[in-house]
């Protein structure tokens, strides 16, 4: 035979692919059984020559698939000197289509001999392939074939496996500190069972799935690095051909908690029966091969465990931690509060075990809904539904009323690293839409946040971020955030979490952005972002200040030094003209620009009668600012109609408060000047401002005019981009009006190592919407600086719905609750640079908090829920549980030869229940 027919004939004999099996397929050159062994036999040739390397596929077609073989049999068998044989053997290792063991699960090696197994696929060479290191980088298609062979044989078959998965692949173990206490649990539903069994043969390698992915450049930002724990003889096969190291029974703990920290589910190998597994993996459901088993052909009973996630609802605050993890999209979050119809009733997934299951019920897009899908279709807790960072707003609530200010202020800082800068000016996107508006008035939901950010600045409550890498170490990549406004920051603070160290460059003397220079001190006091800021520097974010990217340094230059991809937030900082006559003025001047000279105390006292154009949040802020340089009157004018103002009704209330008056539906013609410097302003009735698509078209009547005598116009009509030579020498497009182009998921632009975010590729919003920019912005780099990533595989969208607020029926006692707490002014700071308004006292707090509705919570889909129980690793409020409710079936472990017998067994009672359903419409 050749090379090739003797490899398809080894091909069949290891295959479990029924097309080929049966006959109804032949082998070829292009069938994945063939690139995995030619992978192996080239790797086996590179090494140890071409003899040797054909003397590996003569063996081979000698062993039988799984059947193991001591020295002397494999010497019967050959015919071969022990020393042929024994390099041989050596060179099968090393290709991985062999592995050894000393085990006696057959009854045939009472004695423990040293015996050598021709492995099967997968789980098996298919894997130890992928995992070395020697292989994959030369022959890429492993990869492939570890892709294929992890496909080509279940599809259409995993409808038909049993509880327990009948000896097929991998197994999922539930996070054992979930498991009841009080339950009658299996031993092989423990952990602690197999790493004790193993004790002293425990190692560590590489995730196949993850580096098999990497090299497909399908990666899910999982990256790969050493999670994978081999038990056994396996551990130390691993350890003696290159692919692992041997780490104690602590050590495997200690990775196992790594991994529940990032909801990486826990599986064994299930082809060995109950008292043999040889891997336990922490898998990510972005790559994972074992977990797509199960939730690309939607059948659990492929990977689940004996147990199912329970909610109590009344705990539950829909914080929405437990539906980020989830490897099935199980939970969701759904709602608390019955409507008019009753409860919401909640769909199931349907199952195979009582259906004829085809392609139409696969989910080939599993990967981009589960985790990622945030809430089922009729809606939750609409504050966190409406909150661009989508903080559990909910539970933090809880927690502040309970007086768990610590606790609060963690459960903030996992969607929010800058809660005290936004209790201050936040947009409050929260309380529009606020559940609790319906009754009497919305929660005072920015005034708690900031009563516990309040609370960081204590010693005793300060928090730092711990990092959770996904490889479990620091990433040595080099980011540059160019940029320290909120998005920049936003972007260093979870690059910091996830490992790296990223440098923000700012080309003023401090950090900080708008945040420090453009917004006044008595709106935001500079010492809450200092100290906000100090927190980044604590997690390893290095600032380099008085640097000018573009000036200084160059793009170009950075990538010289080492630097992989770049952040770019520089924010809006450039006023505009107002493009009427006359606003050359030396008087007529950007209302920020005002601001910034008096937060570096260069500003000119002003005097007289101060007009501020613009009804926006700046303009409020100018306005305000202006009074307290000495303005002896400001007349604010802005285009929108009074009750259409973007300030909103705080800004305006604020404002009239500080003696500023407002001129609402204005807008501005000509300036008089007087040797240069501006005497008054023209003024034309504006009728509207947008057309009928919503877009800016703002209608006058030139025939009612009015005029204001004016000593001082600062305008606020929207800032724009100042590029400068920032992106000189790039490919980064622009729209008219000069923010940057990019992918509205990725934030990418056509500069592939240049992502932007911000006002500088939104346009003018808001800190909130800036600080959801860099987040995203920090889940793109991490992708991009590793090889294989996809920017868009499994990314956490945050596909959020809102509850209808029109449809639900509130309960008596939720509604007698006190009135909405109002915020003390300290009139010693009035109409000073300083904030006068005072954060709430712990009363204020306790009873604000008890006016929420707790309207959210989540809802488990009990037939998609694998038992893994990521879900109560994150939830920090007793509301998710596992339960043991499907039986010992779930955990019967049987021998991969032992499958087919399973399977036979099962399907007329699968056929049963398919006729009882079609009968009944009712599921068993």
């Amino acid at each position: 035979m050749t090379r090739d027919e003797k490899i398809f004939k080894l091909g069949k004999i290891i295959t479990d692919r029924k097309e080929i099996l049966l006959g109804l397929e032949k082998m070829s050159t292009e069938s994945p059984e063939y690139w995995g062994i030619d992978c192996g036999l080239q790797y086996a040739e590179r090494r140890y020559g071409k003899a040797v390397a054909d003397d590996c596929l003569d063996l081979a077609l000698q062993m039988g698939k799984r059947k193991p073989k001591t020295f002397a049999q494999l010497k019967a068998l050959s015919g071969w000197e022990d020393d042929r044989l024994a390099l041989v053997l050596e060179a099968l290792c090393q290709a991985s289509l062999v592995e050894w063991h000393f085990e006696n699960l057959d009854g045939k090696n009472p004695n423990h001999e040293k015996r050598w197994v021709l492995d099967m696929f997968v789980p098996g060479s298919a894997e130890i392939m992928t995992m070395r290191p020697e292989i994959s980088p030369v022959t890429p298609q492993v990869a492939d074939f570890f892709e294929r062979m992890t496909y080509l044989p279940l599809a259409g078959i995993t409808q038909m496996v049993p509880p327990g998965g009948a000896g097929i692949g991998m197994h999922v173990i539930p996070v054992e500190q979930a498991i009841p206490a009080n339950c009658e649990s299996l031993p092989v539903e423990h952990l602690s069972h197999w790493l004790k069994k193993y004790e002293g043969h425990i190692g560590v390698g590489i995730c196949s799935c993850r580096k098999q992915q990497r090299i497909r450049g399908e990666g899910s930002g999982d990256i790969e690095q050493y999670w994978c724990i081999g038990v056994g003889d396996f551990a130390d096969y691993c350890r003696e051909t290159g692919m692992g190291h041997d780490i104690t029974y602590d050590e495997a703990m200690e990775i196992l908690h790594k991994a529940e920290e990032r909801g990486y589910v826990h599986q064994i190998t299930n082809i060995d029966g109950e008292n043999k597994i040889f891997g336990l993996c922490n898998c990510a459901v972005g790559v994972c091969n074992a977990l797509r088993t199960s939730q690309l052909f939607n059948t659990p009973n492929m990977s689940r465990s004996a147990y199912t996630a329970q909610v109590t609802p009344e705990n539950c605050v829909a914080c929405g931690k437990c539906v980020e993890v989830c490897p099935a999209g199980a939970v969701r979050l759904g709602q608390k509060l019955c409507t008019s119809h009753g409860e919401v009733e909640y769909p199931k997934q349907p199952l195979p075990d009582n259906n004829v299951w085809g392609e139409d019920k696969w989910n080939w897009n599993y990967k981009n809904e589960n985790g990622v899908i945030q809430t089922w279709p009729t809606g939750t807790a609409p504050c966190k539904a409406a909150c661009p960072l989508h903080i559990g707003i909910q539970g933090y609530i809880k927690l502040a009323g309970e007086g768990k200010y610590r606790e609060a202020l963690e459960l903030i800082k996992k969607d929010n690293p800058f809660p005290a800068v936004c209790g201050a000016i936040c947009r409050k996107y929260c309380e529009d839409e606020c559940t609790r508006g319906t009754v009497d008035e919305a929660l005072a939901i920015d005034d708690i946040k900031q009563f516990i950010a309040a609370q960081d600045l204590k010693a005793e409550h300060h928090y730092v971020p711990p990092m959770n890498s996904s490889t479990r170490e620091k990433f040595d990549q080099k980011i540059a955030i160019i940029g320290s406004g909120p998005a920049g920051l936003s972007c260093a603070y979870f690059l910091a979490i996830e490992g790296y160290s990223p440098v923000v460059f700012e080309k003023d003397a401090v950090p900080g952005g708008m945040m420090v220079t453009g917004i006044p001190n008595f709106r935001l006091e500079k010492d809450v972002v200092n100290a906000e800021i100090d927190v980044l520097r604590e997690m390893g974010v290095e600032f380099r200040c008085g640097v000018e990217v573009g000036k200084d340094v160059t793009i170009q230059q950075l990538r010289d030094q080492g630097f992989k991809g770049f952040f770019v937030a520089v924010g809006l900082q450039y006023g505009g003209k107002l493009n009427v006559p006359g606003d050359d003025a030396v008087n007529v001047m950007p209302g920020v620009d005002y601001i910034k000279s008096v937060n570096a105390g260069k500003a000119q006292p002003l005097s007289g009668n101060v007009v501020v154009i613009g009804g926006g949040n700046i303009g409020a802020d100018v306005a305000r600012t202006a009074i307290r340089q000495g303005a002896e009157s400001v007349q604010l004018y802005c285009l929108e109609q009074y009750e259409d103002m973007p300030m909103g009704e705080e800004d305006q209330e604020l404002c009239k408060a500080d003696g500023v008056t407002i001129h609402a539906g204005w807008g501005q013609t000509a300036i008089d000047t007087e040797d240069g410097r501006a005497t008054g302003i023209h003024f034309r009735r504006c009728l509207s401002v947008k057309n009928a698509e919503g877009r800016f078209d703002p209608q006058f009547d030139d025939n009612d005019t009015a005029f204001e005598s004016c000593t001082t116009v600062l305008y606020c009509i929207g800032q724009k981009v100042e590029w400068k030579e920032l992106l000189k020498d790039t490919k980064v497009a622009f729209r008219p009006n000069g923010i940057a182009i990019a992918d509205p998921v990725t934030l990418q632009t056509a500069e592939p190592d240049i992502f932007v975010g911000g006002d500088v590729y939104t346009g003018q919003k808001f800190v909130v919407d800036a600080l959801a920019a860099g987040r995203e912005g920090a889940v793109s780099l991490h992708r991009f600086v590793n090889e294989g990533q996809s920017l868009t595989i499994h990314r956490n969208t945050r596909h959020f719905a809102s509850l209808n607020k029109d449809d639900i029926v509130l309960p008596p006692d939720a509604v007698k609750k006190p009135r909405r707490a109002v915020k003390g002014v300290d009139e010693s700071k009035a109409r000073t640079m300083h904030d006068e308004r005072l954060i709430f006292t712990e009363e204020q707090i306790k009873s604000e908090a008890s006016r929420c509705l707790s309207c959210g919570r989540s809802v488990v889909d009990t037939n998609k829920c694998l038992g893994c129980g990521m879900c109560t690793v994150q939830c920090k409020f007793d509301a998710i549980h596992l339960i043991r409710n499907m039986g010992d079936a779930y955990s019967r472990m049987i021998p991969a030869e032992d499958k087919f017998k399973a399977i036979g067994a099962y399907l007329p009672k699968r056929a049963v229940k398919i006729l009882k359903h079609k009968a009944t419409g009712k599921a068993d």
